[in-house]
């Protein structure tokens, strides 16, 4: 695997030769949720680029960039290990260089759920990505779909800006009591992380409810929210059933929608969704 640790030394990999890339943007801290998407990119593609950037235009001001989980090295390891044929791992001043001041701004679809909380978290995103993107020009890139809206939002921004790239969405990856994966795990004490598992229990009671002809999102809110606070460790932050594609909260159940969480245990915050109905993101 070849590394590149500035904009210079990534177009000097990819040269003209390379051909069929796949992008896996990361913020690094990799776990097997990150690993499921560069072996399908493998499989699929010629060449693999795996980014790692710990975005700080992602991050409001009380949030956790400076302790967010940093491992370069073991980063690394797994990389090798899965086949990624190049790493760009910039630094932020070649991101966002001196004078840097032009931002990506989604609109409606960043103004829900996560970013009603985190109001400069999606331009953050959205910034990046398209820098990335321009950098390094892929054919495939891949995300994973427990960042649901974020997901939603990489697709409107690859649309309304002609980018072309193919946008894979890969399955949740979950530990064995249903967790999803998340590189903020790591910030759970041991207590915490067994409290933690309630927020896929009451996805699936959800989803079992839905299964059983229960169309009602109050109902169903009602039921996730007592279960999470059940839980003494657990403060809900939100629980939304929204349109899969618009993210508008829905009323009544009459097609597929999506289900998210966002549920702090303790100081940590966590999200989850599961889709209710048969439709993929």
């Amino acid at each position: 695997m070849k590394i590149a640790k500035s904009i210079n030394e990534l177009d000097k990999l990819l040269s003209d030769s390379v051909r069929h890339v796949a992008l896996v943007p990361t913020m690094g801290s990799l776990h097997e949720g990150h690993l499921s998407l560069f072996r399908q990119a493998r499989l699929d593609n010629e060449t693999v680029v795996a980014s790692i950037f710990v975005n700080p235009t992602q991050f409001g001001p009380k949030e956790d960039f400076t302790t967010y989980p940093r491992d370069l090295d073991n980063d690394i390891a797994l990389l090798e290990n899965v086949g990624v044929n190049i790493l760009f791992a910039p630094d932020p001043s070649d991101i966002y260089p001196s004078g840097f001041d032009t931002w990506v701004d989604i609109g409606e679809l960043t103004q829900k759920l996560e970013g009603s909380t985190r109001p400069s978290h999606f331009k953050g995103v959205c910034t990046v990505v398209t820098k990335l993107f321009n950098i390094i020009r892929p054919d495939r890139a891949y995300f994973g779909q427990k960042d649901a809206q974020q997901l939603l939002v990489i697709k409107k921004l690859n649309l309304d800006l002609d980018f072309g790239i193919e946008i894979i969405a890969m399955p949740t990856v979950r530990e064995p009591d249903g967790l999803a994966m998340s590189s903020r795990n790591s910030y759970l004490s041991q207590n915490e992380r067994t409290a933690a598992a309630v927020l896929h229990r009451s996805l699936c009671s959800a989803t079992t409810m839905y299964n059983n002809g229960e169309r009602s999102p109050i109902a169903i809110k009602r039921n996730i929210e007592e279960m999470i606070l059940y839980e003494k460790l657990a403060k809900i932050d939100y629980i939304s059933m929204a349109d899969i594609r618009s993210l508008d909260e829905v009323l009544e159940l009459k097609k597929p929608c999506l289900l998210s969480i966002a549920v702090y245990i303790g100081n940590t915050r966590l999200i989850d969704n599961v889709i209710l109905g048969p439709k993929e993101l």
